[in-house]
């Protein structure tokens, strides 16, 4: 019997059989729900069997029988019902323990008595944008009820996964239970959303469920848009085609880099706007430097194709890259898009601007490195809350919407001018804390984020350009000159990177702490 816990009151399992009740009482349960309809397959015991065993244990048990994919309002409601009066912890159980997930977690978003549940802010999304925003809000205002809707129960650190690729960092320090971050005060409302009613302020979920709201925070990150290039989702994995950007494919940069004994290296960076402009080259930076330490840079043919028209979008940090590419040979190639691919093949097609003209150039390649197109989800793109881009319309400084007035968005989703980045976040979420409360109260926003974007970009192993810039291009270094020069590769910048940010996010960000992220007052100047 594998019992899994969705919050500390209820836990869900696969079918049990009445000698199981023993145990589930032993271990502190105090009554069972069961989901599953008598009759479904031979052999199964049934509820009125478990429920005398409950009985002759001192459980409480209740029967809601519901179809798989055939849960109505109905259930829902009666569910609701059934938690709210049961003592717990409840244990709740169908064939699989599926269709008990699904019905609790839609029972969550609803009172005793069926109606819509309502929170003081909802936050759409339980990335790093999402979970640093409510952390800091409850700090501010514990009363404050928050609901975080976020479907995933893994949670990544995607600025690690660059050092996973280059052989620095193991892959299982980039990723936590989503639930062990959840700040104490928020509630897990596990589930996606579907679509807004910014006018109603109310947003329905994939799976039915409607919440309310007097406070929207939207920042459930970009689309990877794998399918966009032809060949790639079907190649990634395999014949030497990796990507940084997957949580389950930069182990595998790391061992095609380790085996990499001679031939053709390609790294690609799509358009704008993509998570960290600076990720793509990383890649391959950290990939030569550990071919030049082995002595194989000389049997490399590196080549990095981008379809921007320059190395990176802030001019303050070419040179120092520039110098990179010279010292590892790097073929650079800009305006050179990636088409499509063909992984057994292993051949790629590139679309290629020089000057007026358009052509379309095929590389052979031993390795790929790809980062793909990165577009608004389907359903940000396709509601009233987006932007002609497909991402979230709001006012850059204060991170309001540009229509509804208590409706806020940060991190990728967000249709703003500034680097897509976790540093971007931790500085946007202590903005949007202070202005989605002073919506609360009825007030205007009082705090402006300046468009703060860091790129740590790992030219070699053990130095790093911090790369640090606000809108318009801006420089904005956290630290005096002195201490570290951003336009130059630095030791320290490595130690920041390698040592540091890890904890500052888990430990710092996470939980509501804005060390060296204080927002600053609309018109302060800051």
């Amino acid at each position: 019997m594998t019992i899994r816990s969705l919050t500390p009151a209820l836990s869900v399992s696969p079918q049990i059989d009445p000698a199981d009740v023993v145990a589930l009482a032993a271990s502190g349960f105090r009554s069972i729900v069961c989901n599953r309809p008598d009759g479904e397959e031979a052999g199964q015991p049934t509820a009125a069997a478990i429920a005398a065993a409950a009985e002759a244990h001192g459980l409480r048990f209740v029967h809601i029988p519901v179809m798989s994919g055939g849960i109505d309002e109905g259930d829902v409601a009666t569910m609701a019902r059934a938690l709210a009066d049961l003592p717990a912890p409840v244990l709740a159980y169908c064939r699989s323990g599926a269709r008990s997930e699904q019905l609790a977690g839609m029972a969550s978003a609803r009172g005793a008595d069926g109606s819509v549940a309502h929170y003081d802010i909802i936050v759409i999304g339980g990335g790093s944008a999402g979970i640093a925003t409510a952390a800091s809000i409850l700090r501010r205002r514990p009363g404050v009820s928050i609901a975080i809707v976020e479907p995933c129960a893994d949670h990544y650190y995607q600025p690690g996964f660059t050092m996973v690729g280059g052989g620095i960092f193991a892959a299982e320090a980039t990723r936590r239970d989503e639930a062990g971050l959840i700040p104490a005060g928020a509630e897990w409302v596990r589930g996606a959303a579907a679509s807004f009613d910014p006018a109603s302020d109310r947003v329905t979920l994939a799976d039915g469920r409607v919440l309310g709201y007097r406070a929207l925070i939207v920042c459930p990150g970009l689309k990877l848009d794998w399918d966009a290039i032809p060949g790639l989702a079907g190649a990634l994995g395999a014949d030497g085609v990796t990507s940084n950007y997957r949580y389950d494919l930069a182990p595998y940069t790391d061992r095609l880099v380790r085996r990499f004994r001679g031939g053709r290296a390609l790294f690609t960076q799509p358009p704008m706007p993509i998570k960290c402009a600076g990720a793509p080259q990383k890649a391959m930076y950290l990939s030569c430097h550990r071919w030049e330490r082995a002595g194989l840079l000389g049997q490399a043919e590196v080549q990095f194709h981008t379809a921007t028209p320059s190395l990176f979008g802030v001019a303050a940090y070419v040179p120092a890259l520039e110098a990179y590419i010279a010292r590892y040979a790097v073929d650079l190639q800009l305006e050179s898009r990636l088409v499509s691919i063909d992984g057994p093949a292993k051949v790629a097609l590139f679309e290629q601007r020089r000057g007026d003209a358009v052509r379309r150039v095929e590389e052979r390649f031993d390795m790929i490195h790809v980062v793909p197109p990165q577009v608004a989800p389907e359903f940000i793109a396709s509601s009233p809350l987006a932007a002609p881009s497909g991402f979230v319309a709001v006012d850059e400084a204060t991170l309001r919407h540009s229509v509804y007035a208590n409706v806020f968005a940060l991190g990728d989703v967000a249709a703003t001018t500034n680097a897509k980045t976790a540093a971007a976040a931790r500085k946007q979420a202590p903005v949007v804390a202070l202005n989605a409360l002073a919506a609360l109260d009825g007030a205007p926003p009082v705090a402006a984020y300046d468009g703060y974007g860091s790129c740590p970009l790992t030219v070699e192993a053990g130095k790093i350009v911090l790369a640090e810039f606000g809108y318009g291009g801006k420089l904005l270094p956290t630290f005096p000159k002195w201490m570290i020069e951003g336009t130059r590769p630095s030791r320290i910048s490595w130690l920041l990177k390698e040592k540091i940010l890890p904890p500052v996010y888990w430990h710092g960000m996470l939980r509501g702490r804005e060390w060296l992220a204080a927002p600053a007052p609309i018109g302060s100047g800051a």
